[in-house]
């Protein structure tokens, strides 16, 4: 008892004697609460895993639709309005007052006026797909795509939507979609990453490495970028001081010494993964030029990723080389643009049109290359950001649109998904999803399935209990843009 008391000289209002009553009466608290989580709560079901972690291919439980996937992550946030999702009602009543509830992310420059923007849509392909004048490209292979015009995550900032859209919740520390993938899948090529980023030259988007973090899973499975200038992998060669005879001699006293520690220490995947890490380090001095070597392509397959033109060449040398490492087997593959880049809060009349004209030829190129090599019907091809725009004009002296989480477009094409479809619909002012909604888990759940994988089974232990990518979360797989939905009974 005497612990309860201060001592001498000192007083009971003291800092001291306060944290040391506080803890013994939290410590008390704490243990009771673990007794009862204890008595009612279920045990986390065991899940088999590996003793060792690696990239080798592995079988899904299912047969799949899509071996590889290209990922298009346009951050800051498209304008569907503007793109994808035209609506004659805004058109009509452009200027006036929007009488709807409206959740704005900058409120200090919120306006209620409608805006309808300058540039008209038309229906194009067979399909009769309406799309802006500002996606000439996409225009020509609409009838490849599916277009989903219902998107919602309900998250209204950045940060939150791209963790909902990319780990499962608006939270971050989550694997991310491709390191899920490639865990569950490994890859066909050995010698080259399974997944891999090619970033933009304007910077990283919004989270930066944290778009392809591991989170829980062995670090193995985090993606590898790829740098939009050379050297585009670095360290990638050996030290000038070093020649080959010499190098592989070091890195194998380097794998005997990691390989004795690791016995000594099973189980211990941060190690096993560096030593998978340091083999594929070794296996890429050589695929890896070859791979990243645009060069060798025809001057026809250049000029039809838009390498022919200043404006495209950078952008069109990414969907290029996308192509290329899905071609030797990598698993998967993110484009993104830089920080902000479709975050149009003002200046949106000539910001839109300018990243339009840099993105959408090359594209294009990439869903008529990947068609025209046989390598579409096993290639799931995504495009969309984290978030689309608000019906209303932010910023009126220098006109924008703010976020819109409740109702935004993306578009599928490849790997199982049908061809010249549109799906889902918004309200008459293209703010909120109200038919076929599809939500960020419904999502997961559908690409899962595409890949021969149930995203709820596909699972890794923490403290907490088996985390997977839906985490509690209902999602419904979306076999409305399937060629070949799931077999109900």
């Amino acid at each position: 008892m005497s612990n309860e008391f201060p001592e001498r000289g000192e007083s009971r209002g003291s800092r001291r004697h306060f944290l040391a009553e506080q803890s013994l009466r939290l410590g008390t608290l704490a243990l009771a609460w673990q007794a009862t989580r204890g008595a009612t709560a279920a045990p986390p079901k065991p899940v088999d895993l590996p003793s060792q972690f690696d990239l080798k291919p592995k079988q899904p439980t299912a047969p799949p639709q899509a071996q590889a996937m290209i990922s298009f992550f346009m951050q800051g946030g498209p304008s569907h309005l503007d793109l994808f999702d035209n609506k004659p009602e805004l058109q009509k009543r452009s200027g006036e007052k929007f009488g709807g509830e409206i959740k704005y992310d900058n409120a200090a420059e919120s306006s209620p006026k409608l805006f309808y923007g300058p540039w008209k849509f038309g229906r194009q392909g067979q399909c009769g797909m309406e799309l802006s004048e500002l996606l000439p490209g996409l225009a020509e292979v609409c009838d490849d795509i599916t277009l989903i015009r219902s998107m919602h995550t309900g998250v209204n900032n950045h940060g939150q939507s791209i963790y909902a859209l990319n780990g499962g919740r608006p939270t971050g520390g989550r694997p991310a979609l491709g390191s899920w993938l490639t865990f569950a899948l490994g890859a066909e090529n050995q010698t080259l990453p399974a997944y891999l980023v090619l970033t933009d030259p304007g910077g990283l988007p919004v989270l930066g490495v944290e778009n392809w973090h591991n989170g829980w899973l062995p670090s193995l499975y985090q993606g590898t970028v790829i740098r939009p200038q050379e050297p585009r992998i670095l360290n990638l060669d050996p030290p000038r001081r070093s020649n080959l005879a010499t190098q592989q001699q070091f890195l194998k006293l380097l794998d005997s010494v990691n390989r004795d520690q690791l016995s000594q220490h099973p189980g211990e995947h941060e190690l096993a993964a560096r030593i998978a890490s340091y083999e594929l380090a070794s296996r890429m001095q050589t695929s890896a030029r070859e791979a990243l070597d645009f060069q060798q392509e025809t001057e026809a397959t250049q000029k039809l990723y838009g390498l022919d033109n200043p404006k495209t060449r950078e952008f069109g040398i990414r969907c290029l080389l996308a192509r290329r490492l899905v071609e030797r087997g990598v698993r998967f593959v993110e484009i993104c643009t830089g920080n902000q880049t479709w975050d149009h809060h003002g200046g949106i009349v000539t910001a839109l049109p300018d990243i339009c004209s840099r993105t959408d030829l090359p594209v294009a190129g990439l869903i008529k290359d990947l068609k025209q090599r046989g390598l579409l019907d096993q290639t799931l091809v995504h495009w969309g950001g984290e978030m689309g725009r608000l019906p209303v004009i932010q910023n009126e002296k220098n006109i924008g649109r703010d976020h819109n989480t409740y109702g935004f477009s993306m578009w599928l094409a490849g790997g199982g998904i049908k061809r010249g479809l549109t799906w889902g619909t918004t309200d008459e002012f293209g703010h909120k999803a109200v038919e076929n909604v599809v939500n960020h888990y419904d999502y997961h759940a559908t690409l899962f399935y595409l890949f021969g994988l149930d995203a709820a089974k596909v699972a890794f232990p923490r403290p907490t209990g088996l985390g997977t990518i839906l985490d509690g979360q209902a999602g419904q797989i979306v076999s409305g843009i399937l060629e070949r939905p799931p077999v109900t009974a």
